[in-house]
């Protein structure tokens, strides 16, 4: 992978050199007023996104969130966690030391044991290896609630996250941005677009980030860089093409430990792991390439390609689950742990191709979406472990804690010694590769019955394979299957500023671990909405409030002898209110609430312990109220613009070990204060503090061993150049 995009890179900047090398950059390219965006984008005809059709925001029947390249500046997001701590419908769930993105939407996540899903400009990207996701190159993330199979076919129950990535501009201009923050934190920015000709235009971005941490001995080195090209063929043809590449370094950190259910008993800096072990290697390298066509005024044809390789890679020292190798559970002080190896790699590759226009037939107004698509999923992993022995209760505590101490890898909680034993050497665990293939066929319409009245019918099909070959057995097997995701919306536009909507759908997500002999048939969930949006202020201030019920089923469990079977049944529902946009000429806002309840509708089993839960028990990681306010006013220092930001996020208590529903993560508030000058055409400066009045906090969790903590108060300087 290193040398294949060392071979890309190459050809990308070279070719960027020879076409900027003899372009003046004029300074009346440059923006007369800088509006909180790094580029002054210039729109290149025929841009559409897939999936998407044109519709208003009233005539939508599903509740959206776009978080723009604006919002995403003013409140300091460099990553998507932090951008989807904006929508109150997003938690935060297990990310998995830190290696990748992991939330849920409206209660409910995806498959625990891999990322969870997101698109890239509608194609599938998170479910890869390739580390938890900068915003570098990122325009715009959407948070598309609610069920959207019938288009895009497999996805989480609660709904999409789909990320729109900056596109080359047909004018010259950039800017570069350094920051450096606490925890010494320093970081580097670049975004570039230019112009070869009057139809190709290029565009780079990039970034560089060196850190410490919060947590103690951890350290974290990434790097990214997304070149861009844009062909405007003709008035009706256009292709572009982008690079991904990032490369993260950076330990394996599972977070804080709860002594005997305490958990203010450690310090939130306090790392369990061993430092020896290194840090963990995640690479990205992709590929999107996309042509748009404009058929006539009312219809266009979009196609596109995708290719991503990701790999994870590495050794981790982790805290060890209560059970009959921890040892803390007798003595409250030294811990066991274990030792893992990991080597995953990952390939997605995905084509589409879809034509959206409008229609009448006699009085009413048609809007169809349709089209084809392919997804082919190789999910690789090798898996070493190194584990202790079981403890033997009748005997003293301290000799027995001497007895495994080594083996065990035992470490006092309250007093660390980093490298106080030799590392284990793992032995063989996981050895497997699974592929999942899927063709769609989807079509949707929208029917313009009268002025006011819309009604959205949509449907997709589905046929997916899914092949499992364990090397470790030597035992290869198969699951297929055929599933039809259907759509019903109505829209009903009282005025110009208002309407009502209402939303039925169907979603389903294939089972990793799926054969024809275990039978995991895929998780499916069915979803009813219904709500209203309104513009106020002449449309510059939008709402959207909503209740929703999410019922899924076949939930992945194991059965009395430990085999994966799929008989879980929850349940989710709840209010959300959004309202973004501008009250005064001067004064924003950014508000998001929901309250969720979000729970299992049977008994079963936890696939990870064996424990049963009961009905009515909590999900995980699910706080009933979660809430964000942002607030920016912009005032007038030197003829130059000030904007003065205040934020807040609440989350209540949670759930925080499945299969201990009495361990509850605290509530918490934390709250955000900012700055950003216009100091010149040329030159931006901000400063920020987050978590102002040093909160003590925990973010999400997989069990009272493996909890993550907040960061601590902390502060962020950076200048941004443009030219």
């Amino acid at each position: 992978m290193k040398n294949q995009f060392t071979q890309t890179m190459l050809f990308c900047c070279t070719n960027l050199y020879l076409l900027t090398s003899n372009h003046a950059i004029a300074e009346d390219n440059l923006p007369q007023k800088y509006n909180n965006t790094h580029i002054e984008t210039i729109t290149v005809t025929g841009v559409k996104q897939a999936y998407k059709g044109d519709f208003a925001t009233l005539e939508t029947p599903q509740s959206e969130l776009i978080i723009d390249d604006k919002l995403l500046q003013y409140t300091g997001a460099q990553g998507l966690t932090q951008a989807l701590d904006l929508s109150a419908s997003v938690a935060r769930q297990n990310n998995f030391g830190g290696l990748w993105n992991s939330f849920a939407i409206r209660g409910f996540v995806g498959d625990e044991n891999l990322p969870s899903n997101y698109l890239v400009n509608g194609f599938n990207a998170g479910r890869g290896f390739g580390g938890a996701r900068d915003l570098s190159g990122i325009e715009a993330v959407e948070v598309l609630k609610g069920p959207r199979a019938a288009l895009l076919g497999r996805g989480e129950p609660g709904g999409t996250i789909n990320l729109i990535t900056k596109r080359p501009t047909f004018e010259t201009s950039g800017s570069l941005n350094f920051s450096a923050g606490s925890f010494n934190t320093y970081r580097a920015d670049i975004d570039y677009t230019t112009t070869a000709s009057q139809n190709i235009a290029m565009r780079l971005v990039g970034f560089y980030e060196d850190a410490d941490s919060f947590r103690d001995t951890i350290e974290t080195n990434k790097q990214g860089l997304s070149p861009s090209v844009t062909w405007q063929i003709n008035d009706k043809n256009q292709l572009t093409y982008a690079l991904e590449y990032s490369h993260q370094s950076t330990p394996f950190d599972r977070g804080i430990t709860a002594v005997n259910g305490n958990l203010n008993a450690l310090p939130i800096s306090r790392f369990l792991g061993e430092p020896g072990d290194g840090p963990m290697e995640a690479d990205v390298l992709g590929h999107q390439l996309e042509f748009q066509r404009k058929i006539s005024q009312h219809w266009n044809l979009l196609a596109g390609f995708s290719y991503r390789d990701t790999n994870l890679e590495g050794f981790a020292t982790e805290n060890g689950f209560y059970g009959g190798r921890q040892f803390l559970q007798r003595d409250g002080k030294h811990l066991t742990r274990f030792r893992r190896y990991r080597d995953y790699n990952a390939n997605h590759q995905a084509f589409r191709v879809e034509a959206n226009g409008s229609f009448f037939t006699g009085h009413i107004q048609h809007r169809l979406i349709a089209g084809l698509d392919t997804d082919d999923f190789k999910n690789d992993q090798v898996f070493l472990r190194a584990r202790g022995s079981a403890i033997d209760d009748t005997q003293p505590i301290e000799n027995e804690r001497i007895r495994l101490a080594t083996t065990n890898q035992i470490i006092n909680v309250f007093n660390p010694i980093y490298g106080a034993y030799i590392l284990p050497v793992p032995s063989p665990n996981t050895d497997q590769l699974e592929h999942q293939k899927s063709q769609g066929l989807f079509i949707q319409d929208q029917l313009s019955l009268t002025d006011k009245l819309d009604i959205r019918i949509g449907a997709r099909i589905d046929k997916y394979q899914q092949t499992l070959n364990n090397r470790a057995l030597d035992n290869r097997s198969t699951y297929t299957d055929t599933h039809i995701s259907p759509q019903l919306g109505i829209v009903y536009k009282t005025t110009e500023s208002f309407s009502w909507y209402a939303v039925y759908g169907e979603n389903f997500r294939p089972l990793s671990g799926a054969t024809d002999e275990n039978n995991l048939e895929p998780n499916q969930s069915q979803s009813t909405e219904t709500g209203v949006k309104f513009l106020l202020n002449g449309g510059q201030l939008e709402a959207n409030v909503a209740i929703f019920k999410v019922a899924q089923s076949n939930i992945s469990t194991v059965d009395d002898d430990f085999n994966a079977t799929a008989i879980g049944e929850a349940e989710s529902q709840g209010f959300e209110f959004d309202l973004n946009g501008y009250i005064t000429d001067t004064l924003s806002i950014w508000a998001s609430y929901s309250l969720i309840k979000a729970e299992t509708k049977n008994t079963f089993k936890d696939p990870n312990f064996g424990t049963e839960i009961p009905a009515g028990a909590d999900l995980l990681n699910i706080p009933k109220n979660q809430f964000t306010l942002q607030l920016i006013q912009e005032v007038s220092l030197n003829e130059k613009t000030l904007s003065l930001i205040g934020g807040v996020t609440y989350v209540d208590k949670r759930n925080g070990f499945f299969s201990d529903q009495t361990f509850k993560l605290p509530s918490y508030s934390t709250f955000r204060l900012a700055a950003q000058y216009e100091v010149s055409n040329f030159l931006k400066i901000s400063a920020e503090i987050r978590n102002a009045f040093d909160k003590k906090y925990y973010t999400n969790s997989f069990a009272d061993v493996w909890v993550q903590p907040g960061a601590p108060r902390n502060a962020r300087l950076s200048t941004t150049f443009r030219f």
